[in-house]
């Protein structure tokens, strides 16, 4: 449901409605004008703050307009109450609000018509479609937006106009506040008329994919990049797009949700979401001999069914996880995978990939990782907690969340020497799993208090002027990224926005210079010394581990990519299986320190990174790197490139080859010379 604020306000909102029925029936007016101003000012609150209650209010048909109607009525109560004879504010109480509520349903019909044509089959990035159709600007933001709530709020100018008149006995004020209400409704509803007209709305759905594919045909894309997740995992397929942008083919990126869309880092790459499954199988693809995907979901078969292309299963990381060995990878016509750790998972697994369709490519994602750092005097060594999430099932194995974080956690903060403590939990944590959910909640708490008892102490204050001018410099640049981010300024919706959505280079060089200014201000902020839980997308896994000297984790593609910084790390043997077994069974730890639950192996890993000559892994984890991401040269992306070419060269025979057995096919068979005739008696 959200904050302690949500829940306030929550509860103060379903409260207020017995109050209101209480408060009109004793009758009580200025106790009923009192609960209703809380009314609205909670449901305003939840809804600005988008609560998961409010949603859940209207699935149990307790949504707004039943609540709007049910204070509308109320209203009409207190009113019979006070004045139980009826007089003309009473009927017209009545009259406006039946009037009020008969104008909603063509606002609601316009509105939802505006929503629906400005809705395109495809939504783009860096896509020409207004060179092959016009798409006009979207209405006003203020119109449109959350309109059915603007519209019904506009009843107050009645509501305190009726009170008013109960109050000092007289009709004037209620009768103006009712005139006010349904003149603004009508003027609302007047207002959107215009856009519902034929020129001020997008093309029909049809012409709008013939766009489409008069620009691909233009732009001929040689390699895809297709994904389809839920908005947490945006990150999956955010990983890939510098590495589609250093291709020498021609890219393009395909999306299959809008809401993947929003939550797209910037990008040169063309990018279209193409959510309706039937238009997606008939786009115009013909040019493009590569796809790659980077998670195994469903919606893959929609473009796995085209042969004209090869289909490759890239992944969003390497690890010793189930996952990676997915029976559903060998439907592609290669795996590739970061080095022989990868093929040799498959081969043990043996769930069908064949060892001749993997391919060994690095991870060209991982160049921005940097290597152990030189800490200055009085700088505190940082250990990075990155825990992955509880994932499908109850494996005690699958996080260290439920059995070892808050020992982890407790060591970690009163270590002595002291060190600085990053909790960095996986974007799903908790989505599945109540107990997961608790667990990273009673960490972050710990963290929390760990932060504050450290800031009292006299010798972890000296920066306080440091880190006020690097927090004022954080928020400039914060306002200014959020200013780039605008497509359209206010007037933009995702009509606009692929209207206009050429990628600006000067925009996105800045964006880029931005982003990385904001990561170095973002660390000057928060201090060196003080512990930080880190959630959402920034900062950047790999920003976490190039200010970090320390990991503790567990088998996830997270062990597996920060091997490649070459610094000491730790992994949780959650369920239990002993040091040796648990080394046998996951390649990632075979150069880690293995903590059991207790995490009473955390002194040995603090012991390498305090002193270089107590790292007795740091052999181990140069062979152990080697043996995951493959060799430095030729570089990862040298090696990616090399494979896409490889393979749009034999989707490129394929398809000749097929052109040519076709052509062969319909030949006409020789036409055959006619049997000679025989005699009957020849043949009796």
């Amino acid at each position: 449901m959200g904050s302690a604020a949500e829940l306030f306000a929550a509860a103060l909102m379903l409260l207020g409605y017995p109050l209101l029925t209480l408060a009109a029936l004793l009758p009580n007016l200025y106790a009923f004008a009192a609960v209703a101003a809380i009314t609205y000012l909670a449901d305003h609150y939840l809804h600005r703050k988008g609560s998961y209650l409010i949603e859940r209010l209207g699935r149990t048909r307790a949504g707004l307009p039943v609540r709007f109607l049910i204070r509308q009525l109320l209203l009409i109560l207190l009113l019979a109450r006070i004045s139980p004879s009826g007089d003309l504010t009473f009927y017209g109480a009545i009259a406006c609000f039946i009037a009020f509520y008969a104008i909603q349903v063509p606002h609601g019909a316009l509105t939802g018509l505006i929503g629906r044509r400005r809705t395109l089959p495809v939504a783009a990035r860096n896509v020409d479609l207004a060179s092959h159709i016009r798409i006009p600007g979207a209405p006003p933001r203020w119109l449109v937006h959350r309109s059915g709530e603007k519209m019904l709020h506009l009843d107050l100018a009645a509501i305190v106009g009726l009170l008013v008149s109960a109050a000092t006995d007289s009709s004037p004020a209620g009768l103006i506040g009712m005139a006010v209400t349904l003149v603004l409704s009508a003027f609302y509803l007047l207002a959107l008329v215009p856009y519902v007209r034929s020129r001020r709305l997008p093309p029909k759905g049809d012409k709008v994919r013939a766009a489409l594919d008069a620009w691909l045909r233009q732009y001929r894309p040689e390699t895809v990049l297709y994904f389809s997740g839920s908005d947490d995992s945006a990150y999956q397929v955010n990983m890939w797009l510098e590495t589609m942008e250093r291709l020498e083919t021609r890219p393009l990126v395909i999306l299959r949700e809008r809401v993947i869309m929003q939550n797209l880092a910037p990008t040169t790459v063309p990018v279209v979401c193409v959510p309706g499954s039937v238009h997606l199988m008939n786009m115009d693809l013909s040019t493009v001999r590569v796809a790659l995907y980077p998670a195994n979901v469903g919606k893959n078969i929609h473009l796995l069914r085209l042969p004209t292309m090869k289909h490759v299963f890239i992944g969003h990381g390497d690890s010793d996880k189930a996952a990676s060995v997915n029976p559903f990878t060998k439907v592609y016509d290669e795996v590739w995978t970061a080095g022989r750790a990868g093929r040799d998972r498959y081969h043990v697994a043996d769930v069908g990939v064949r060892d001749e369709d993997i391919v060994e490519v690095g991870r060209p994602q991982l160049v921005t990782i940097q290597g152990p750092r030189d800490l200055p005097e009085g700088v505190l060594p940082t250990v990075l907690y990155a825990p992955t999430w509880e994932g499908w099932d109850d494996n005690p194995g699958n996080t260290s969340l439920l059995l070892a974080g808050e020992n982890i956690v407790k060591r970690l903060v009163k270590a002595d020497p002291p060190v600085r403590v990053l909790y960095k939990p996986h974007p799903f944590t908790g989505t599945r799993s109540a107990r997961a959910r608790a667990a990273h909640q009673r960490i972050t708490a710990l963290i929390e208090k760990a932060a504050e008892e450290r800031a009292a102490k006299p010798g972890f204050s000296t920066d306080t002027t440091a880190r006020s001018e690097a927090k004022a410099e954080l928020a400039r640049i914060e306002a200014r990224l959020a200013e780039l981010a605008t497509v359209g300024g206010d007037k933009g919706d995702e009509a606009v926005i692929t209207r206009d959505g050429l990628v600006d280079m000067a925009r996105h060089e800045e964006i880029a210079r931005l982003r990385a200014r904001w990561n170095d201000v973002y660390w000057r902020a928060a201090g060196t010394w003080q512990h930080r839980v880190i959630t959402g997308p920034e900062p950047r896994l790999y920003d976490c581990f190039n200010v970090s000297d320390a990991l503790v984790s567990d088998i996830s593609s997270v062990v597996s990519d920060f091997i490649a910084s070459g610094k000491p790390y730790a992994v949780t043997d959650s369920a239990g299986l002993g040091a040796e077994e648990f080394k046998r069974q996951n390649t990632a730890v075979r150069a880690a320190v293995i903590l059991s639950n207790g995490a009473e192996e955390l002194d040995e890993l603090l012991a390498a990174v305090r002193d270089p000559a107590a790292d007795r892994l740091a052999e181990d984890r140069k062979e152990l790197r080697q043996y995951l991401l493959g060799p430095d040269s030729p570089t990862s992306i040298e090696r990616f490139g090399a494979a896409v070419r490889d393979l749009a060269r034999r989707a490129e025979r394929r398809n000749t080859g097929r052109s040519a057995r076709a052509a062969a096919s319909t030949v006409p068979a020789p036409r055959l010379a006619p049997a000679p005739e025989t005699d009957a008696a020849t043949t009796s």
